[in-house]
C-alpha cells in the first residue's frame, strides 16, 4: 500500500518488492592491461560463481544460492568477505532461502548484510548489474548502506549482522549475490585493488 517503503527486505511483514527501472554496466577487463593503458580500477573480482538449480520458477530452495556462494568463495583465496549485498529481494521464500544458505556457508563468521533493493526497489534484469556497481561505490566511499524499512525484524534473522543503520568505514572485500527466476545464480566477490 505504501511503496516507498515496501521493499523492505527481512522485516517479519515484508510482501514482495516494488518493481524499478534503469541499467548499470560494468566494464569487465584483464588486471594487468587495465594496469597498463592506466585505466581506474574499481576493485578486482577474485571470485565468481554461477549455476543453475532449476527447483521452482520463483520459489527458490536456497540450495542453488549455497552451492553459488561456495563456487565463488573457493576462488577467492580465503579472503575474508567484510561485506554482503544479497540478492534481498523482500519476498518471504526468497529472503528465508537465501539467508539460510549465508548461515550454512558462513557460519560464524558472516559478514555484515544489507539489501540495497530496500533503498531502490527491484530492476529484475539490471539488479546484478546495478547492485555490483553500489557495492563498488560503497567500497570506494567506505560506508556500508543500511537495510531500510525494517520495523519489526524477522525471528528467523536473529543474531545475523543485518545493518539497520548505514556503516562508515573502510573495507576491502564485499559478495554480491545474483538469484534469479527460474533458479539462475550468480555470485561475485569483489576486492580493493588499489591494496
Amino acid at each position: 500500500d505504501t511503496p516507498s517503503v515496501a521493499s523492505r527486505a527481512y522485516d517479519a511483514a515484508r510482501d514482495g518488492f516494488v518493481i524499478a527501472g534503469g541499467a548499470g554496466i560494468v566494464v569487465v577487463e584483464e588486471y594487468e592491461r587495465a594496469k597498463a593503458r592506466g585505466a581506474r580500477i574499481y576493485a578486482e573480482i577474485v571470485g565468481y560463481g554461477a549455476n543453475s538449480d532449476g527447483y521452482d520458477m520463483v520459489a527458490p530452495s536456497g540450495e542453488g544460492a549455497q552451492r553459488c556462494m561456495k563456487i565463488a568463495l573457493a576462488q577467492a583465496g580465503g579472503r575474508t568477505i567484510d561485506y554482503l549485498n544479497p540478492h534481498g529481494t523482500s519476498t518471504p521464500v526468497g529472503d528465508l532461502k537465501e539467508m539460510e544458505g549465508v548461515r550454512a556457508v558462513f557460519g560464524d563468521a558472516m559478514p555484515a548484510i544489507s539489501s540495497t533493493k530496500s533503498l531502490t526497489g527491484h530492476s529484475l534484469g539490471a539488479a546484478g548489474a546495478q547492485e555490483a556497481i553500489y557495492t563498488l561505490l560503497m567500497m570506494e566511499n567506505g560506508f556500508m548502506a543500511e537495510s531500510a524499512h525494517i520495523e519489526t525484524l524477522d525471528p528467523a534473522f536473529e543474531g545475523m549482522p543485518i545493518l539497520r543503520e548505514r556503516r562508515d568505514g573502510a573495507f576491502t572485500t564485499a559478495m554480491s549475490n545474483s538469484f534469479g527466476f527460474g533458479g539462475t545464480n550468480g555470485t561475485l566477490i569483489l576486492s580493493r585493488a588499489d591494496l
